[in-house]
């Protein structure tokens, strides 16, 4: 059992003086990494289904009337139109699949036979796709967060990033600094890829901060023979809240793979944690012995040697590589968050792994036994890589971070494009971040974690409009007139009848999301919920919906969906429909939280229970053009809505005013 570390850590670990310490300058011989560096070192590296007749029915031939009306689902479609110029598809050759062959999963989606496949975008369509208040470069390429920490006064994010193009190659670390997770500002690089160690990428790394202030960062790069080394950098100058400057340690790398460890699979350091005498920091690495994942755990007294410890943390057989591996600590009895060495009574611990196989990130609740370093989950059946995911849509690599400044931990996540990287390379960009996730223990349930945007989202909300006891019978739609509907905080909760309710047998009682045919597939109790990026026929949209089965015994489950399957006429992007189980309790109602925002929908139930992000590129539903809708898809039971809909405004992301300073 897990017990309270023999020298408890301070709560910030400012104030303790344990530890040994790393160098405290910058070898003579190395000069920083940073932004007066960036383009000469950048200079040097540039040498080396048919849809099922229901939806038909649910989607077209709709005349919306007022904001509370009903009608039928039948109607016409209309001809797409756009004032733009089409750009040319005739030639659709993406760049070549680097990553893999350089020992990463496959970064890139890849659209079977798309260079079979055609569509002729507008430039109007792929600047329209640029989200608003989500972050991301510029331009060219982003993949996985790194290292997120809170100092002096602003969040630091540093990410993966190409500077050279829209597609995975040339890893460098990107910085951005705010001073609320939504606003930000560009910063030069932090690391670029300089070195014979990390030559071929500076990949994923986590930031730890030691007793005394001081911060080091670890991070995997990948040397010029393709061999996955772990390194050490640190800040230059601590005097500087920017960080603008770092430092890549004399004597990296400091770990290579081990015996029993492929070259290839031995990537992605977690933040450091105390060990039980308090005198020692350990941290976990990702990795796999045949199929099975493991995470691999390393002890250090200074960050500059380390031994590995004996066995593993955790293993799952059949999960494939795990990458990005996270492990911290969750409070059972208060909603803050905890600093990662924090241990005892009160206390779980979560294990996070990306699955390389499916590219998903999976978690578990256990408990961690510091004394004999193993993790062990509370349910066998929800175990790391085969129950509980933080995202059921398109969300990988995510890490966390303990933000001192306001006690709670903070996730983040990257999320792909599904359209074909000849659309990227069109758009001059791929990839955003998630709005930044906090995290806590659902204490009513137990068994899981709650997500929620970080409070910060909300500056953004002005405008909003309310639709209070929206009545929606069988098979209805009821149009809402929404300002700005492509950026949009939409909160909404659902009641099902209940007289009907108790009298319904659902004969669908195995219901998945991912095999349902989406909100066509009609019930008793279900589907029912928003449809956005809609246009005004239905001819385009994403419903976003709960679908309740109930099975003979009377026991109900709740699935919570998000169906692309209608979200563009466009062949080269990627349709499904995403979604799981999500737990409601007695007296709850159904509740959804949407961020939407322009091509990203981020969608929350029952308080973050389950979360769904969807990445979706409509060719109608644009602008102006787009369109919000209650429905109630559902055969046997009528259902009430209410929903609270604010319009979102963009967050200012910009380069740093240095000329300012």
């Amino acid at each position: 059992m897990a017990t309270y570390l023999s020298k408890t850590p301070a709560y910030d670990l400012e104030d303790a003086t344990y530890y040994s310490p790393i160098p405290d300058q910058p070898p003579a011989t190395s000069a920083p990494a940073g932004h007066r560096r960036s383009k000469k070192l950048l200079a040097s590296i540039l040498f080396s289904s048919f849809f099922l007749l229901s939806l038909i029915l649910l989607f077209i031939k709709h005349q919306p009337e007022s904001a509370v009306s009903q009608t039928k689902f039948n109607g016409t479609n209309q001809e797409k139109s756009s004032t733009s110029k089409p750009i040319s598809p005739a030639t659709r050759t993406p760049p070549p699949s680097r990553g893999v062959s350089q020992g990463v999963s496959e970064k890139a989606f890849r659209l079977a036979g798309s260079e079979n496949v055609s569509y002729s975008w507008t430039k109007t369509m792929l600047s329209w796709q640029r989200t608003s208040y989500h972050f991301q470069p510029e331009d060219n390429w982003m993949n996985d967060p790194n290292g997120p920490l809170y100092y002096k006064g602003w969040y630091h994010l540093f990410y993966q990033y190409n500077p050279d193009s829209a597609v995975w190659g040339t890893i460098s670390w990107g910085h951005a600094v705010s001073k609320d997770l939504i606003h930000w500002f560009y910063l030069p690089f932090a690391m670029v890829p300089d070195q014979w160690y990390d030559i071929s990428g500076v990949w994923t790394g986590s930031a730890t901060f030691l007793p005394d202030g001081r911060i080091v960062m670890l991070y995997t790069g990948d040397t010029v023979d393709i061999v996955q080394v772990q390194c050490l950098a640190y800040p230059a100058n601590l005097s500087d809240p920017l960080l603008l400057d770092w430092v890549k340690y004399s004597g990296n790398p400091v770990l290579f793979p081990p015996p029993g460890i492929g070259v290839k699979d031995f990537r992605d350091p977690t933040t450091a944690w105390l060990s039980p005498d308090g005198d020692k920091w350990r941290f976990t690495i990702g990795s796999k012995v045949n199929k099975t994942g493991i995470s691999l755990v390393y002890e250090t007294a200074d960050f500059k040697s380390y031994d590995m410890l004996d066995g593993y943390l955790h293993e799952v057989p059949g999960t494939g590589m795990w990458e990005c591996v996270d492990f911290y600590p969750v409070s059972t009895k208060e909603v803050n968050g905890l600093d990662t060495s924090v241990n005892g009574p009160g206390i779980k611990h979560v294990l996070k792994a990306s699955l390389d196989d499916d590219k998903n990130d999976y978690y578990a609740l256990g408990t961690y036994d510091q004394f004999e370093n193993k993790w062990v989950p509370d349910d066998p059946e929800l175990d790391v890589g085969i129950g509980l995911r933080y995202d059921y849509g398109k969300y990988y690599a995510s890490k966390t971070f303990y933000d001192q400044n306001k006690q709670r931990r903070i996730l983040w996540g990257w999320v792909r494009e599904t359209d074909s990287e000849y659309d990227d390379l069109l758009k001059g960009w791929a990839s955003v971040q998630s709005i930044p996730r906090t995290v806590v223990f659902d204490q009513k349930t137990g068994s899981n974690l709650l997500q929620w945007p970080v409070i910060e989202v909300e500056e953004l909300r002005s405008k909003s409009v309310e639709f209070d006891n929206v009545k929606l019978g069988p098979g209805s739609i009821s149009p809402l007139k929404v300002g700005s509907p492509s950026q949009l905080d939409i909160v909404a909760s659902f009641e099902i009848d209940k007289d009907a309710f108790e009298g319904t047998v659902e004969a669908n009682a195995s219901y998945s999301c991912p095999t349902s045919g989406g909100a066509a597939n009609r019930g008793k109790l279900g589907p029912f919920g928003i449809i956005v990026l809609a246009d005004e026929t239905l001819s385009e949209g994403t419903p976003i919906y709960f679908y309740v089965a109930k099975g003979a015994n009377g026991k109900a489950e709740t699935h919570f969906c998000a169906d692309e399957l209608r979200s563009s006429e466009a062949p080269d992007v990627y349709k499904v429909v995403y979604g799981s189980k999500v737990p409601v309790i007695d007296g709850e109602k159904y509740s959804l939280r949407s961020l939407v925002d322009h091509s990203i929908v981020e969608s929350f139930a029952q308080g973050g229970r389950t979360v769904i992000t969807s990445r979706i590129y409509p060719t109608k539903a644009i602008n102006g053009a787009a369109r919000v809708f209650l429905f109630n898809n559902a055969t046997g039971v009528s259902v009430t809505a209410s929903v609270k809909i604010w319009n979102m405004g963009s967050a200012d992301i910009r380069h740093f005013p240095f000329n300012q300073l």
